[in-house]
């Protein structure tokens, strides 16, 4: 059963990616990094040590992935001090996995909504622009 629900997942989201707008993509990595930070502080808390790696490497590839998808020419100051935090953020997971610290990964997760809801708050006439900047 939890095998045929996380197939169902998968096809789901490969789906939506499909379909999706770039802007709406890195809407959903933002949403996944977020997810699975937090799963990651919760197997932290449940002493799963494995459980937690694998999110919180999850959550670096995602991570790794937003910054790789900054546009240096475009906005160059804007994605400097991004790809600044995001390499902070990377730094912060890998220190929180090695120390089992729960509040590191609050500080990440904070980061990382703040920079989400500056996205979603992007006008829909202006998602196209933001696409190339990004």
């Amino acid at each position: 059963m939890r095998s045929s629900l996380q197939s169902y997942r998968k096809v789901s989201l490969e789906s939506e990616i499909a379909v999706a707008s770039p802007h709406r993509i890195i809407q959903m990595m933002f949403e996944g990094a977020l997810q699975r930070i937090a799963q990651a502080k919760y197997a932290i808390q449940q002493k799963n040590p494995a459980q937690k790696g694998e999110n919180i490497g999850k959550a670096v590839s995602i991570i790794a992935g937003l910054s790789g998808s900054l546009n240096m020419d475009a906005g160059a100051d804007v994605s400097a001090n991004l790809d600044s935090l995001y390499e902070y953020m990377l730094r912060r997971l890998s220190e929180a996995n090695v120390a089992n610290d729960v509040e590191m990964l609050e500080e990440v997760s904070a980061l990382l909504r703040t920079i989400k809801e500056g996205w979603d708050s992007i006008p829909q006439d202006m998602h196209e622009l933001t696409s190339e900047a990004s």
